[in-house]
């Protein structure tokens, strides 16, 4: 016979106090009454949570609202977004962008910072990321922040979910595990390492394009392309991070296969950067000949006017959107996420008109139905993402979250 068990007072307690930490933190200033509607608790309940939440400074009276009832104005409580500050890294392999934000995950400052490759100098390399961390340190004191509960980093490369280390699946310059090791010794800080396209799956899954769906991929189309995973509404990393390493995928149309150590005979090899450029100039569209991402991306919008000019932009829209529909088949067909989500510059960059493209010849190759959407976190997904990474930390030790 199994004993029915019912939550202790002080479970409770704390259920109900993340509860309305949560609704402060999602909604904004409330009253009592707005509080006790929203939870469905009582009022002897709200009163005793929100007594408790402010002698422990997580909550606080920032004005009154009286417009709608007779009587005494009603106090309302608001989430002291002061109470802990968190920072936020993008790390690439010619610098890094950084912010510093509340509790609520608003940005109170930002900097960036190119760093030159140092070479093979190791002392040159412990120098650069000696240097990113006074500048993450300079940028929260300019925001009067004199501590920082937890810093999420986002960097390319495998994150081992057992160790939380860093493994390049390409030739990532030796600062950034400088930086890293640099970062672990800020006393009292959190630092939580995770692969920059999953940071930017999670932007999308909480405010962008993939709002209110539990299954989808986003294939991250840059540099060079991969995807983060989420299924059932959880990220899923791999046994040892490599979920989503799709730029090792072999696909037709490459001239050679990937290696365990290159990944230019794979899906790369179609999509990537250098592809896209040159697929672009064979095609008559202006491409530069930097073939970074940043030349893809003004390579697609040249293709996007052109087609609003009357020019001929559409057969290189439709010859890239038949690469990404060759890559992305064989995620629908393992993984039947229903939905893909286009990001990166080159996703950004084709907006809406690339991701129909992208569907309708993906409806062509995968039995299996999928919606294909335009990322919607923007430029940012990544520091995004590595922003509500690092909330999601903050809330777990304050708030006591499971």
């Amino acid at each position: 016979m199994t004993t029915a068990r019912t939550a202790t007072p002080s479970t409770a307690r704390a259920i109900n106090d993340r509860l309305a930490l949560n609704l402060l933190l999602d909604q904004g200033p409330l009253t009592a009454t707005e509080l006790r509607d929203l939870t469905g608790l009582s009022r002897p309940t709200v009163a005793d949570l929100l007594d408790r939440l402010g002698r422990s400074g997580l909550v606080a009276v920032v004005g009154e609202r009286g417009e709608q009832r007779r009587g005494p104005n009603a106090r309302l409580y608001a989430l002291v977004a002061s109470r802990a500050h968190l920072a936020a890294f993008d790390v690439r392999s010619g610098g890094v962008s950084l912010v510093v934000a509340d509790l609520a995950g608003r940005t109170l400052a930002a900097a960036d910072l190119a760093v030159e490759d140092p070479g093979a100098d190791a002392a040159a390399h412990r120098a650069a990321a000696d240097r990113i961390v006074r500048t993450l340190l300079d940028t929260a004191r300019r925001a009067e922040v004199p501590h920082l509960h937890t810093v999420a980093v986002g960097a390319p490369g495998l994150v081992d979910p057992a160790t939380g280390r860093l493994q390049s699946t390409g030739e990532l310059p030796a600062w950034h595990a400088d930086l890293l090791a640099a970062l672990r010794e800020l006393p009292g800080t959190e630092v939580i390492l995770e692969n920059e396209v999953n940071l930017a799956g999670r932007a999308e899954y909480r405010t962008g394009a993939a709002r209110g769906r539990d299954d989808f991929v986003l294939v991250w189309l840059g540099h060079s392309v991969g995807a983060a995973v989420v299924l059932d509404g959880k990220l899923r990393r791999g046994m040892g991070g490599g979920a989503g390493e799709i730029c090792f995928l072999p696909v037709p149309g490459t001239t050679a296969l990937p290696t365990a150590t290159g990944c230019e005979g794979g899906f790369h090899g179609l999509v990537g950067s250098a592809a896209v450029c040159a697929l672009a100039r064979a095609h008559g569209l202006p491409a530069d000949p930097a073939d970074d991402a940043a030349a893809a991306e003004a390579a697609v919008r040249a293709a996007l006017e052109a087609l609003g000019d009357g020019r001929p932009g559409g057969p290189f829209l439709d010859e890239l959107a038949e690469r990404i529909a060759l890559g992305t088949s064989a995620i629908c067909v393992v993984l039947d996420p229903g939905c893909v989500v286009l990001g990166g510059e080159v996703g950004r960059a084709g907006g809406a008109e690339l991701a129909s493209r992208v569907e309708r010849r993906l409806a062509g190759l995968s039995p299996v139905r999928t919606e294909v959407r335009a990322g919607e976190a923007g430029g940012g997904a990544i520091l995004g993402g590595a922003v509500l990474t690092a909330g999601d930390a903050v809330r777990r030790d304050l708030f006591g979250e499971p």
